[in-house]
């Protein structure tokens, strides 16, 4: 039995256990895939409840990171008397299959990754605090994977995960309130879909948590060991049947796979909830948006990771300063050719009070995916909640499209995604 969590976020009702596998199946009946917003807000907010396209005399007004609405008849009054809440409201949510979810969620790779990212154990109170954070602002999805964490530290971002969810301060009513969203690696001593199902009741231990909101397969073998594949898939099947895990997803496959693994997953009763790619203006090709079009003819959700391209759309490097580690090595050959891309990401920005950070991702809002921008520090997550609560006009998308499609380089892609 894990400890009772409690924690300050945006209440939902309280579950009464696991529930049966008939009744995942009916939750998970197609619904409008726009936000789906409650039909009121909390008790302690004396405002209207939110609309999908309020027909009202406000006019939206954004500046940095907040939502400021005032008159359009009249002069608007100064700032600090118009941030009437947060970034966004916290019950405007997405739907991933039965979940519902924030409209962006934070990836947690950093957390235990010397190599790449610089991580050191004494980061681990700021990433507390990036937690802590995130859930007052109403994100609930997190996004981790069994492997994250090199060498001893493997797991580590679970773990931290677990240790940040007991500790947060305020009250939870269920643990489901934090959508945690975990990655099993294909290894190739998984052989069986009774290994792949003890690799997810490992996470579970790590996590110290009962289920998890979504449990992905974190690469396709089709490539390499085509055999592997049914059995990985038949242990996704069986987590779900264990109640385990209250969705299902899938992580760096392409349109064709993922046609087969829809099609398996839906005879043995068990929906396909996400599809987890790399997706970006530096990720935009022909393969990624075939993706996103079987993802919307299915029903799945699509989550963009990297939406960022590894921090080269966010305006802080340059050729004369990139930054340490081997991420300098992609850089070096990507950033030269970003000029017109860049530069549009600034003039946007700049017209609207944004960064260019927050145009990037909310380019992968505009496009219906769900982007799960890493965080390592608290001026991260600021800068990211950012990119809620506007929205791009279809002329900036069309711009920033446009400005993409001249880049000579774009992204290398993940050496495991298939076709």
């Amino acid at each position: 039995m894990h400890a009772q969590v409690n924690c300050n976020v945006p209440q939902k009702k309280k579950t009464n256990g696991i529930l049966s596998r008939d009744e995942r199946t009916r939750t998970n009946a197609p619904e409008d895939r726009a936000y789906s917003l409650s039909p009121r807000p909390p008790p302690r907010m004396a405002l209207p409840a939110a609309k999908a396209a309020p027909a009202t005399p406000f006019s939206s007004q954004t500046h940095g990171g907040g939502i400021l609405l005032g008159r359009a008849s009249s002069p608007p009054p100064p700032a600090a008397a118009l941030r009437l809440g947060p970034l966004f409201w916290p019950w405007e949510k997405v739907n991933v299959g039965p979940l519902s979810v924030s409209p962006m969620g934070f990836g947690t790779w950093a957390w235990g990754n010397q190599l790449l990212w610089g991580y050191e154990e004494s980061m681990d109170s700021e990433l507390q605090e990036c937690f802590n954070l995130a859930l007052k602002n109403g994100i609930n999805l997190f996004d981790t994977a069994d492997s994250y964490g090199t060498g001893k530290l493997n797991g580590q971002s679970e773990r931290l995960l677990g240790k940040f969810i007991r500790e947060c301060q305020g009250p939870i009513k269920s643990p489901d309130d934090v959508v945690i969203a975990t990655k099993f690696a294909a290894y190739p001593w998984r052989l069986t879909s009774g290994q792949f199902v003890n690799a997810c009741r490992s996470s579970l231990e790590r996590l110290q948590i009962d289920r998890l909101g979504i449990g992905q397969l974190h690469w396709s073998t089709a490539n390499y060991a085509p055999l592997q594949e049914r059995a990985l898939w038949d242990g996704l099947v069986e987590m779900y049947d264990k109640g385990l895990v209250r969705a299902v997803g899938v992580s760096n496959y392409g349109p064709k796979q993922l046609l087969k693994i829809h099609s398996y997953l839906a005879s043995r009763g068990v929906p396909l909830s996400s599809a987890q790619v790399q997706f970006s203006l530096l990720s935009m090709g022909e393969e990624q948006m075939e993706l996103k079009t079987v993802c919307d003819s299915l029903g799945v959700r699509l989550i963009a990771y990297s939406p960022l391209g590894l921090g080269m759309l966010t305006g802080k490097y340059d050729a004369s300063n990139l930054p340490n580690g081997p991420r300098s090595v992609l850089f070096r050959q990507i950033l030269p050719g970003l000029e017109s891309l860049l530069s549009c990401l600034k003039s946007i920005a700049d017209r609207k009070g944004k960064t260019m950070s927050q145009v990037a991702i909310n380019w992968c809002i505009c496009k219906g995916a769900i982007p799960i921008p890493g965080v390592k520090t608290v001026r991260h997550v600021e800068d990211n909640l950012g990119a809620l609560g506007w929205r791009l006009s279809p002329g900036e998308i069309s711009e920033l499209e446009a400005a993409a499609m001249e880049c000579p380089k774009k992204m290398v892609q993940n050496i495991f995604q298939t076709t």
